[in-house]
């Protein structure tokens, strides 16, 4: 630790402003720890100077190593994939033995077969009655449910009819029967005068 109100590092590597090197300067003169404490730094720096750089290692080699290398056919493919010769080479080699494959098993050739003749007259005729068969069938079906519809919507209008037939049939009984005892009142009336009154 150096007696001087600078810091000797920031003198050494040049970050003090000129007034403060001044100051360093002048004490390094009369103060010989700060002298020996300078001359340290410089002789530290010399020897990390010389010192060769080297590359770092990436990882530090075991007794253990084999087992985290991979096997051998492992190490073969990613070898052989690295390798654009090689697989130029095995693509070569693998065209040429499927066009020696191809040409050895050559199809046999098929005799022709003859021709059938077709009718066409016959085929159209068919297809008209198929299509007829269908649209006939389709026409059915659709009659069919149209005459469903229509006897159940007949069905329903005929009981909502008829129920309210019986409503109003009701109805008229009741008015003729309120009406003759109207009717049984008068006639009492007018057959006993002197009750009435």
């Amino acid at each position: 630790m150096s007696c001087s109100p600078f810091d000797l590092r920031d003198y050494f590597f040049g970050e003090l402003p000129e007034e403060g090197r001044r100051q360093v300067d002048l004490h390094t003169k009369n103060c010989a720890a700060c002298r020996e404490e300078l001359h340290a730094l410089k002789a530290t720096q010399a020897i990390l100077l010389s010192v060769p750089e080297e590359e770092i290692p990436q990882r530090i080699a075991f007794v253990s190593d084999r087992v985290y290398e991979p096997r051998l056919l492992l190490r073969w493919w990613r070898t052989f994939w690295g390798s654009a010769p090689r697989l130029g080479f095995a693509s070569a080699a693998m065209l040429s033995v499927a066009i020696i494959l191809s040409a050895m098993h050559r199809p046999v050739p098929v005799a022709p077969v003859a021709s059938v003749a077709v009718d066409v007259s016959k085929l159209q005729a068919d297809f008209s009655r198929r299509v007829n068969e269908a649209v006939e069938k389709a026409v059915a079906d659709s009659d069919a449910r149209h005459q469903r519809r229509t006897a159940e919507l007949l069905a329903a209008t005929t009981k909502r009819f008829e129920t309210q037939r019986r409503a109003e049939r009701a109805a008229d009984f009741e008015r003729l029967a309120i009406v003759d005892k109207y009717a049984r009142l008068e006639r009492r009336a007018a057959m006993f005068p002197e009750s009435s009154r």
